[in-house]
């Protein structure tokens, strides 16, 4: 059994290697002359995976470690007897993570705001569940769910008049309800005075030159990109017109990404007729991290503290404009930062020590993801 599999994996020899042997390969070089010679392919997002790549060649399985899967033709797969999977909800954490980071970076008190989340699945639906926990005022837009799903559905129109909109959408353009340029001059023309948009789903969503245009008109808004219509290129242009910019690592938390590797590993298994035999939790080598005490204070103070000693995605957004500033493309500074993302951990693996018992505290820093003592 030969696994090609993109080089930027973590833990995938740890994963594949007793399935068959593994060769990791930068995504980006992925050609005909590595499907030819491959019984399995295991990526990420970066690379387009599609007939011409797979057509008569050995490939009978391909699985992406990400929870989005329009890098993958399924259409052409299916036709040509190849099985596929993605691996939904492994980074619905770690992209609720950048939510809040970005929220408390902005100062932004979400407890007392309204929010609407574009996109309720895996990924938006977790987010929308943290903010029920903590009783936040929450509404969500999402055309292929109905009312018994979902109770908190309501209109685009409805949501683009919230204080915060999360968008978190699949990128689509075609069917029923196409996701592409969902978000043009006319809607975003509705958001309204002093809203803050986050935009952590997939670039096409959101019409980048129409969002241009209305940053020129407008200095009341906060936008938040971490996907970009035409990534790996990027449009500085907008990233300077953007209040924090990060190049696509809302879902880069460590267990998003292992996640995903372990889920495409038990598909894997699956596909083989295998056991599974390995585990996130058996492979990961993870300390437990210190603890955060904080003083008990105004909650969404003390929620920003913790939020932001856990992750501050500004550090993130700096380390992105850096790269657009310094010589090369876009394109090399979008992928070098990618590539090279440091290890960063979700909520959930850190305890938070109050120094007095605060039962809406606690109740909102559990929804949070936080372990409370």
């Amino acid at each position: 059994m030969k696994i090609v599999a993109d080089e930027n994996i973590p833990l995938i020899h740890e994963f594949f290697d007793s399935l068959g042997q593994v060769d990791t390969v930068p995504p980006r070089q992925l050609s005909r002359a590595h499907t030819e010679g491959a019984d399995m392919l295991v990526m990420r997002s970066v690379v387009a995976i599609g007939r011409e790549l797979l057509e008569n060649t050995p490939v009978k399985f391909v699985g992406t470690c990400t929870a989005g899967i329009d890098h993958l033709d399924t259409k052409a797969m299916d036709e040509l007897g190849i099985a596929w999977s993605g691996a939904p909800g492994c980074n619905a954490n770690a992209v609720g993570d950048y939510v809040f980071s970005s929220l408390a970076a902005l100062n932004v008190d979400f407890l007392n705001g309204s929010v609407g989340i574009i996109g309720c699945g895996n990924v938006g639906g977790r987010l929308y569940r943290r903010l029920a926990e903590m009783n936040v005022d929450c509404h969500c837009y999402d055309p292929f769910l109905t009312i018994a799903e979902q109770p908190s559905l309501t209109s685009l129109e409805q949501i683009l008049q919230s204080d915060i909109i999360c968008i978190h959408a699949p990128l689509t353009q075609h069917g029923p309800h196409p996701s592409f340029h969902l978000l043009g001059d006319r809607e975003l023309a509705q958001l309204k005075k002093g809203a803050v948009l986050i935009s952590a789903g997939r670039g096409g969503v959101v019409d980048n030159r129409a969002l241009g245009e209305l940053l020129k008109r407008r200095d009341d808004l906060q936008i938040v990109l971490d996907v970009w219509e035409s990534e790996p290129q990027v449009d500085k242009e907008l990233f300077r017109q953007s209040t924090l910019g990060t190049p696509h690592i809302a879902g880069h938390s460590y267990n998003g990404k292992v996640r995903g590797t372990e889920i495409i590993y038990q598909k894997a298994c699956e596909f083989l007729n295998r056991p599974v035999k390995k585990t996130f939790a058996e492979l990961d080598p993870h300390k437990p991290a210190e603890p955060i005490r904080l003083q008990n204070s105004e909650p969404m103070k003390a929620m920003r503290e913790a939020i932001l000693a856990v992750y501050d995605m500004r550090r993130d957004h700096q380390a992105f404009e850096q790269a657009l500033q310094g010589e090369g493309s876009s394109r090399e500074a979008f992928d070098r930062l990618r590539k090279h993302y440091p290890i960063r951990r979700e909520f959930s693996d850190y305890r938070v020590e109050l120094a007095a018992p605060d039962a809406t505290l606690e109740r909102d820093l559990r929804a949070l993801g936080f372990e409370v003592k």
